[in-house]
């Protein structure tokens, strides 16, 4: 896997020449703490390093009228008073001399992004910019964006490339109105954005940044806005707007390229966006993403004013590009209420446009809260009134977060496979270990006495090739894993109590196809047991949940999306353990989906192990996608059948008292 970093240190000659506490926060600084993070953490060098170059004035015409380029160059010539003026005819903006070379250095790194990943030089990367781009208009600078970086991109991916479908992901905490308004029209771009609104009262204070506002003619539904309406939506918020809004709409949208307007205001200790997300929270959202498009993911950075917040979220972004597991999150996996009544907004607007939001049901819209005078937050637009109470309270970011590279070292090996010499064959990624060693035999043949099946030659070698690599995933000394096994069940037994007594607090189950929960496993809330392609949908308790395998590629989404991927992110386990067992039913790449998206919720610590009946190639693809690989297309996308949905519809009703991420899915008429 190549990740391509794009910078040049000429972006940062630009900067604010006269006082302007609306502006101050925008500063070069921003990109050197954010590239020396980069450094001490040895990102940098992993890397396909990159230097920007200028985007032609044929580029910034894909976007911006030749008249507003024309004004933009001539700010080279003006002084102080003349830059100082034209800044005051714009909304939260300053130029400088250097301005106009520095835009379109950022939107020229932006560019060469785009052409590295779609021509294969990189897989995936990220363009470490200033002046941000995405409210920038076709004719006018805004909240210190000149040209439109991430927009122009877009644009040229289209043009140059050929792309026809291409979404466009804005994380930052402000509406990027300026991509918005490009693309309102235009059914081949997606555009989401979630962003700070409170009802209308933060800047840009703007009721097209609202979630009824869903794009224009052709374009209807295409542009999806999420608009936050308090401060402190943390991880859980995030997560769940991207498991019930953003995922479900990106894979019937099937993308061919993820551009991200990487903003970081909206992380932890940002006094733009005073919200409570973790840089870890970046990795696991980027993590997400790159089961889309092939992996094909190109983040361009955006807003971000706290520079330790900013400079740890970037590190964590261009981990999970380069495939490092993403560190476990932390802090309750509970839902704001206001990030409810959020994300079933948009929802209920989005659901005309979605076959994927129409499936579990009617929209069902919570009271909201309101914006009255009395209630009002002081508004803090890039810099506006009440900026420095704001930005007083939003430096206080807790002192772990200083240390987040260190707490969470990546571990020596990225994945492992532990293959029987039926599957040695198996062509696996160049950098998957095969290890050698097995677990000592006493060790062994204590576990194997569980099962009569353990006891036959193969699946006792296959046991003790499994134990030891569980245990070098539990020591920490490799991330992942995968094994085969021709007594799947066995040894998912086995594998479960060995973790739990070895260094595990919470082990999550996904066991696929025919098998059951072992009758004497403690219930004791230490162990979360899932199957897939049980008998019926039954939550036999909070703790055991068994869903039949849904038969088109929309059920399938849906059962992952709206109940697996919640439930193993509300459960905040240690290790994922996921079997496929005899007739498991999945097709090569739902498997793949499955396997790359249970790599979040344990910081990266899976095993899968796998029937030796049903591998044929599997184990290798399953390989690939722990190891950071894009996972294969499910192929069109096709909505669930009634039975599928009655199902899903049913058990979210059951458990969503329990399980809070369950909650912002279940709206078919209090059900689910």
């Amino acid at each position: 896997m190549r990740t391509a970093l794009v910078y040049h240190e000429e972006m940062t000659a630009a900067r604010l020449l006269w006082e302007d506490p609306e502006c101050e926060i925008e500063r070069p600084e921003r990109l050197t703490a954010a590239l020396e993070r980069l450094q001490q953490g040895g990102l940098e060098q992993r890397c396909l390093q990159l230097a920007a170059r200028e985007a032609s004035e044929a580029e910034l015409g894909l976007v911006h009228s030749p008249e507003y380029v024309s004004l933009l160059r001539g700010t080279q010539a003006l002084g102080t008073e003349e830059l100082r003026a034209l800044s005051g005819q714009y909304d939260a903006v300053y130029f400088h001399p250097n301005t106009f070379h520095c835009a379109r250095l950022a939107v020229g790194a932006a560019l060469q992004l785009v052409d590295a990943v779609l021509t294969g030089a990189a897989h995936n990367g990220l363009a470490l910019v200033r002046p941000p781009g995405h409210h920038s208009q076709r004719a006018a600078a805004n909240g210190f964006c000149v040209f439109n970086n991430v927009a122009i991109a877009a644009k040229h991916a289209q043009q140059k490339h050929g792309l026809q479908r291409i979404l466009i992901v804005d994380w930052d905490v402000h509406h990027g109105q300026g991509i918005q308004y490009i693309f309102e029209d235009d059914p081949s771009v997606l555009y989401f954005s979630w962003h700070r609104y409170e009802h209308g009262c933060f800047w840009p204070y703007l009721q097209e940044s609202d979630a009824d506002a869903v794009g224009l003619g052709q374009g209807r539904g295409f542009t999806v806005n999420l608009p936050w309406n308090q401060v402190g939506m943390g991880n859980a918020d995030y997560m769940a707007a991207f498991l019930h809004v953003l995922l479900p709409v990106a894979f019937e949208f099937d993308p061919e390229l993820v551009l991200v307007s990487a903003g970081f205001d909206s992380a932890v200790g940002d006094p733009e966006g005073q919200m409570q997300a973790t840089p870890e929270c970046f990795a696991h959202l980027t993590q997400l993403l790159q089961v889309l498009a092939g992996g094909r993911v190109c983040a361009v950075l955006e807003g971000g004013y706290h520079l330790e917040s900013l400079s740890q979220s970037v590190c964590m972004v261009v981990k999970a590009l380069l495939g490092d597991p993403a560190p476990p999150l932390s802090g309750s996996m509970v839902p704001r209420h206001s990030a409810l009544e959020s994300i079933q907004s948009v929802r209920a607007a989005q659901a005309p446009h979605w076959t994927s939001l129409q499936q579990q049901g009617p929209a069902r819209l919570l009271n909201p809260s309101t914006c009255s005078p009395e209630g009002r937050r002081p508004s803090v637009s890039p810099g506006g009134p009440g900026f420095k109470a704001a930005e007083a309270q939003g430096s206080a970011v807790p002192r772990s977060l200083l240390d987040q590279l260190h707490l969470y070292p990546t571990p020596p090996a990225r994945t492992a496979a532990a293959l029987t010499a039926q599957d040695a064959a198996l062509v696996l990624p160049p950098d998957v270990l095969r290890p050698e060693g097995s677990a000592p035999q006493e060790e062994t043949r204590a576990w194997a006495r569980l099962h009569e099946a353990l006891a036959q030659d193969t699946a006792f070698i296959a046991l003790g090739k499994v134990l030891h690599l569980l245990n070098g995933i539990l020591d920490g000394q490799v991330s992942s894993g995968i094994a085969t096994t021709p007594a799947a069940a066995a040894t998912l037994e086995v594998a479960i109590r060995h973790g739990l007594s070895h260094r595990a607090q919470r082990v999550l189950c996904v066991a696929v196809g025919q098998l059951d929960r072992p009758p004497d496993l403690a219930s004791d809330g230490r162990n979360l047991w899932l199957n897939i392609r049980g008998k019926e949908a039954a939550a036999l308790s909070m703790f055991h949940v068994s869903v039949p395998l849904p038969g088109t590629t929309g059920g399938f989404l849906s059962c992952i999306l709206a109940l697996v991927l919640p439930l193993a992110y509300g459960f905040q386990p240690d290790l994922v353990l996921v079997a496929l067992g005899p007739a498991h039913g999945l097709q090569d790449p739902q498997a793949a989906l499955l396997a790359a998206l249970l790599r979040g919720p344990a910081g990266g610590r899976v095993l899968v192990l796998v029937e030796q009946e049903s591998t044929s190639q599997l184990a290798g693809v399953l390989a690939r996608v722990l190891h950071g690989e894009a996972p294969p297309s499910l192929g069109p996308f096709s909505m669930a059948s009634p039975e599928d949905l009655q199902a899903l519809i049913h058990l979210r009703g059951q458990l969503e008292a329990q399980w809070k991420m369950l909650q912002v899915a279940g709206e078919a008429g209090g059900q689910g």
